[in-house]
């Protein structure tokens, strides 16, 4: 068995950018020969305190923790034939661990899923900025034997700094995303966003068109917001309701209309498109804005939509609305999609060949 040694912030199954990336891959690997420790930096009661407000002393206490969690995993890194490194190895600008794993005997594969190159940090934690250092991207690309990201634009930043380069979507499982069982007899339409508390400014960006749809429509339509519970929208009259891992699936097949509205700047077109693929999995016909990814998931009319200005947007969503056979058809469309294109199965084997040839070389 050759081991594996992941380097993360968050334990299985909580973030969905590490469950999306690499998580779901895990037990193939283990059925093809790769034995895996996870070497996350945040527990429960942790996570909880580094993204609240305040806890100044606690989020130190974090650190410090951290640092110590890594010195272990570096001790022992030479045991593994692969260190493998979601976003960095340590919360900060630091990039003293990433370079000593460099040092052992262990192939460093690196993968990302943002525009992470870019200065960005959690409103929780802004007093704490000074400690990023976004240029530390490129060194941790500088020093990998493999860079994997989600898409083409991350793919154009990486390869500046590293000619080995792979490109793998973020992926859904379809045998856990099955698709969602089409009501014809229903009159109520609910049209939906998920996302976190760190998100949910894109959602917000879609109110003054949500809000001419509600004014139309009226009652006929209700809205949806999964990610963060202390949201209210008094604009829709709509409470946000927390994600979870055990209701995400039935939480999102309650939608008929799932929207992922962006602005288009550098960081958003970094996104690899989770929240559409989440929808388009589950047959659940998709409006996304036409931003970095998107462009590349969405035919236009085909299996999704990618309105551009306030008006198309409201035209879009009005159709949808009014044409239950084009929201069956569009959601149909989009579930193809991803299991043609963007789902676990359809990737499997080609991770499973990257992390063996990486050992070959």
């Amino acid at each position: 068995m050759k081991k594996v040694l992941v380097l993360c912030h968050h334990r299985l199954n909580r973030s969905p950018g590490q469950r999306y990336r690499y998580e779901q891959y895990i037990s193939f690997l283990e059925k093809n020969g790769f034995a895996f420790k996870i070497s996350n930096l945040l527990n429960e009661k942790d996570d909880k305190a580094f993204y609240a407000k305040g806890n100044y002393f606690r989020k130190l206490l974090i650190f410090l923790k951290s640092w110590r969690i890594r010195l272990a995993d570096l001790l022992k890194a030479n045991k593994y034939d692969i260190v493998f490194i979601y976003r960095d190895a340590l919360i900060t600008g630091s990039t003293f661990f990433e370079r000593k794993f460099a040092k052992t005997s262990a192939k460093i594969i690196y993968d990302f899923d943002d525009a992470i190159w870019l200065h960005g940090v959690s409103e929780a934690n802004s007093k704490f900025s000074f400690l990023k250092n976004p240029g530390k991207t490129k060194v941790i690309i500088e020093l990998s034997d493999l860079v994997i990201v989600g898409n083409q634009y991350l793919a154009n930043y990486a390869l500046q700094y590293n000619k080995n380069v792979s490109i793998i979507p973020s992926t859904i499982n379809t045998k856990e995303y099955t698709s969602k069982p089409f009501d014809i007899g229903k009159q109520e339409v609910c049209i939906g966003w998920t996302g976190s508390s760190t998100t949910v400014k894109h959602f917000m960006t879609a109110i003054p068109v949500l809000k001419k749809v509600k004014e139309k429509y009226g009652n006929r339509v209700v809205f949806k917001i999964i990610g963060d519970k202390n949201y209210y929208c008094s604009s829709l009259d709509t409470q946000g309701i927390a994600w979870a891992a055990a209701t995400e699936v039935d939480d999102l097949l309650s939608i008929d209309i799932g929207i992922m509205p962006l602005p288009d700047n550098e960081w958003e077109r970094g996104k690899c498109g989770m929240k559409g693929l989440q929808y388009m999995g589950l047959g659940i016909a998709t409006v996304m804005s036409p931003v970095g990814a998107n462009n590349e998931i969405i035919q236009n009319g085909v299996n999704g939509y990618l309105p551009n200005t306030e008006e198309d947007w409201f035209n879009v969503l009005s159709n949808l609305i009014d044409d239950k056979n084009l929201r069956q058809r569009i959601g149909a469309a989009g579930r193809q999609t991803v299991v043609e294109k963007y789902s676990t199965e359809a990737w499997e084997k080609t991770y499973l060949n990257y992390f063996t040839n990486i050992l070959a070389n």
